[in-house]
């Protein structure tokens, strides 16, 4: 195999630093879909005719058939089933009603996806706190417990995991993390709940009182697209090359290879066919956030693939050799880089060190390194706006229903450092201690 050179990754940090700092340098510039896509296609015809010329072009090849395809396909599944679902009504904003919401988004993060589970439930929580004066906190913790720290259980949950899922880890193995999981959004829950307590008692009178009578009963539309998610999850499961050995086969048909994939193109297309475009609608769907993100993961895996590689090869240089260090490694960029290409980047880490006998391996890495790579890239993707997808997307939503959000900066040192760094420190060092 061919030696990489430290060069050969510029490519790849010049893409994570774009998508982390172009937001916040050139905002409006960088929300053109097609401003991006001309710049994701330049970076990545640089990164192809580097790699063919050192004649490593077929890896790009394999990345974007075997790693973004499956990807996207699953995202957008997620994303056109979840857009079919409409929750709408209003009932009274107590501090056990929004932590009952903030608990079942943080439960559902697992099995929709962290951006399906958000997307679907912070519209309705916004209405039912429109008449409550404090309510910013609430939001926090919604991007906290339901765009991230809730997706640990499966690979549906967050895209790093499905990209591990990808690389070899079992679909029941995420589960697992249980008592992590458990760990984190029982804290974060409790902490909420005695705040939304705290300032509930400081809400106006005329505010609880509109509050309680300016009710509507919960409906939820868009039933059947549950049934779709069901058999999102029964395709991710079972449709893989554990349970059919033909898909990994080389020379495969490709109705083999992408099974899953068809099967998902089917989903969509039914679930497009049977919502009534009144549901949708109702939730302003649009097929901008997918397409975005399908632009940028072109540019991250295309980006990616050299760096993956110099990666494996250097592993044992890093210094990195221990659950916790791989924890707070991949938790640190995953907070200002995008979660998903972080966590792969430290799974290569892990399989380019020597094997040791005699402890489980999952994924062609040892097993707690696997689950501090999952965790780090899970829960610190909380840590900033930019750390996951579906935090951007709460933000704004909540900013267009009049709710003040901190700044960049100002989520960081009021929220993160204060109440999610300790969350994670105690998780850490009760599961994965120095």
């Amino acid at each position: 195999m061919y030696q990489v050179e430290l060069w050969m990754v510029i490519p790849f940090v010049i893409m994570l630093l774009t998508i982390a700092i172009a937001p916040l340098a050139a905002e409006h510039w960088w929300e053109s879909n097609r401003n991006k896509l001309i710049f994701t296609l330049a970076i990545s015809v640089v990164t192809i005719a580097i790699l063919s010329f050192f004649g490593m072009g077929h890896s790009v090849v394999h990345n974007l058939l075997y790693d973004y395809i499956p990807f996207i396909m699953l995202l957008l599944a997620l994303f056109v089933v979840t857009g079919g679902i409409h929750i709408r009504g209003d009932i009274a904003a107590t501090p056990f009603i929004n932590s009952l919401i903030l608990g079942l988004g943080f439960v559902l993060a697992s099995f929709m996806g962290t951006t399906g589970a958000a997307m679907l439930l912070i519209r309705p929580l916004l209405q039912i706190n429109q008449q409550r004066q404090y309510k910013v906190h609430t939001v926090l913790f919604f991007i906290a417990l339901v765009a991230n720290c809730g997706g640990i259980l499966t690979p549906l949950g967050d895209p790093p995991l499905f990209l591990l899922y990808l690389r070899g880890a079992e679909f029941q193995w995420f589960s697992s993390m249980f008592p992590e999981w458990m760990l984190a959004g029982g804290l974060l829950l409790a902490i909420y709940f005695v705040l939304d307590r705290y300032y509930y008692a400081k809400e106006p009178a005329e505010n609880l009182l509109r509050d309680r009578t300016e009710q509507e009963p919960i409906r939820i539309s868009g039933v059947r697209n549950f049934f779709y998610l069901g058999l999102i999850i029964l395709a991710v499961l079972f449709l893989n090359r554990s349970y059919i050995p033909a898909m990994r086969e080389e020379g495969a048909p490709f109705y083999i290879a992408f099974l899953r994939d068809i099967v998902l193109a089917i989903i969509i297309i039914l679930s497009l066919v049977t919502t009534r475009k009144e549901v949708r609608k109702a939730n302003n769907f649009s097929w901008a956030p997918i397409l975005e993100v399908a632009i940028l993961f072109v540019g991250i895996f295309v980006t990616m693939t050299p760096a993956m590689m110099y990666l494996n090869q250097h592993a044992t240089q890093l210094g990195l050799t221990e659950p916790w260090q791989f924890f707070y490694s991949t938790g640190v960029l995953s907070s200002f880089l995008d979660n998903a290409p972080t966590a792969v980047a430290f799974h290569t880490v892990a399989e380019g060190l020597p094997m040791v006998e005699g402890i489980p391996y999952v994924a062609g890495v040892p097993e707690m390194l696997l689950t501090a790579i999952s965790l780090g890239a899970v829960l610190f993707g909380a840590m900033t706006y930019i750390g996951n997808g579906p935090n951007f997307m709460v933000k704004a939503i909540a900013e267009q229903a009049g709710v003040k959000m901190p700044s960049f900066f100002g989520y960081i040192l009021k929220f993160s450092l204060v109440i999610l760094l300790p969350v994670y420190i105690i998780v850490q060092l009760i599961f994965l201690p120095f």
